[in-house]
């Protein structure tokens, strides 16, 4: 027996037939001599309300901590590169949000066009994959910094990072091409409603491309950031003959950090990617199990709001990384006192001088070889973690 969500009050339902706000099980569907219906009358109350919070806090967040970067942090680090471009694929997928809380308060009816019917699906994915993306960057960035923070200078560059996020951004578009030609809308019992995945006859090529999108998307990219983390970690807990004490501290708020974010990455992407896997298997095998379909969907549309918070937590993760909120609280308070043209120059090597940066923004004037040497065998583990962790 196959699935299928119960038409809303005011629609029939016939076999084989697509009521607004499902999509059939199966290009076959119609052939099958039972069905079993259900009601996802929750997701007219559910997705609203978390998609409108989303909207309401993602959008000043975001859109604060850009205002913040393009006015008051200039030249940008590596890390502030990727973030940016983050908070861009944040402020984008939010300003689509309002669309979809119309569309479910509408019980599903899509008034808005075929155009922006393609751009809301596309942008969704967009913001998914380019985030996991530019989060791998990150994490790569990162553990050379920790791992490798000599050999690895010539590459942790602002140069390299715009390079980095722009290549991810190409390649999550030629990802997410095909979502454009997927995604579509469809007149359905005289209302008009936009695919979130495809029309039944063309779901079977769906299911493998968003096999491949999930393994090059999702899969690989986790590896990628479990590896530099799980690195990262070994060697920052490595003991060191030279540690000091405020190097401890900072070697043990660094690592706290890493695990905050490899939690938040797989609280916001982890559970969906799954939850989808399994609905979208047990669509495209055309199980004849109710229940477990019942289920799947239930998980599916629970995470794909909850996927979406990422767009709230980058700008957090902003601050939490590196030195930006000291650096941001600096400046802040240089604006309001009027010295910000004194504080811009302040912290700027002279001819003939070097400063070795610590874990926060404050630095060592190097003016000679013999002091630099003894710098870096001093403050070994501080400059792996500020070159590492704020770069």
């Amino acid at each position: 027996m196959l699935c299928y969500p119960l038409s809303p009050p005011g629609h029939t339902h016939a076999p084989g037939g697509t009521s607004p706000g499902m999509e059939k099980l199966g290009s076959n569907a119609s052939r099958e001599p039972g069905l079993c219906q259900y009601s996802e009358d929750y997701k007219q109350v559910y997705l609203p309300v978390t998609y409108s919070a989303i909207f309401l806090l993602g959008l000043p967040l975001n859109g604060t901590v850009l205002w913040l970067c393009w006015h008051q942090t200039k030249p940008w680090s590596c890390a502030t590169t990727y973030l940016v471009n983050l908070m861009v694929a944040d402020l984008l997928y939010v300003l689509t949000l309002p669309f979809l809380v119309a569309t479910y308060c509408l019980d599903d009816a899509w008034p808005f066009g075929e155009l922006l019917c393609r751009l809301v699906r596309f942008l969704f994915y967009c913001n998914i994959y380019s985030s996991i993306l530019l989060l791998t960057c990150i994490s790569v960035h990162r553990f050379l910094g920790v791992c490798h923070p000599l050999r690895s200078l010539p590459y942790r560059t602002p140069r390299h990072a715009r390079l980095g996020a722009a290549a991810s951004w190409a390649l999550v578009v030629l990802q997410l091409l095909p979502t454009l030609a997927f995604s579509h809308t469809d007149h359905i019992n005289g209302q008009t409603i936009c695919y979130d995945t495809t029309n039944p006859e063309k779901f079977d090529e769906y299911f493998s491309y968003s096999v491949a999108l999930m393994l090059s998307g999702f899969v690989l990219p986790s590896g990628v950031i479990l590896v530099c983390y799980s690195l990262m970690l070994r060697s920052l807990a490595m003991p060191e003959e030279t540690l000091e004490r405020t190097g401890g501290t900072a070697r043990a708020k660094s690592m706290r950090t890493i695990l905050l974010v490899c939690g938040l990455f797989t609280l916001c992407f982890v559970p969906f990617h799954v939850a989808r896997s399994f609905y979208l298997a047990i669509r495209f095998l055309r199980l004849q199990n109710c229940q477990l379909l019942i289920a799947a969907s239930l998980a599916s549309k629970i995470w794909r709001p909850l996927v979406s918070m990422s767009s709230c937590l980058n700008p957090v993760l902003y601050f939490l990384l590196g030195s930006n909120r000291v650096k941001f609280l600096q400046r802040l308070r240089q604006n309001q006192g009027g010295d910000h043209a004194a504080g811009a120059t302040r912290g700027v090597p002279q001819v003939g001088q070097i400063w070795v940066l610590g874990s926060g923004d404050q630095g060592r004037r190097i003016t000679s070889p013999q002091q630099l040497s003894e710098t870096l065998s001093l403050n070994k583990i501080k400059k792996r973690l500020g070159m590492g962790l704020s770069g």
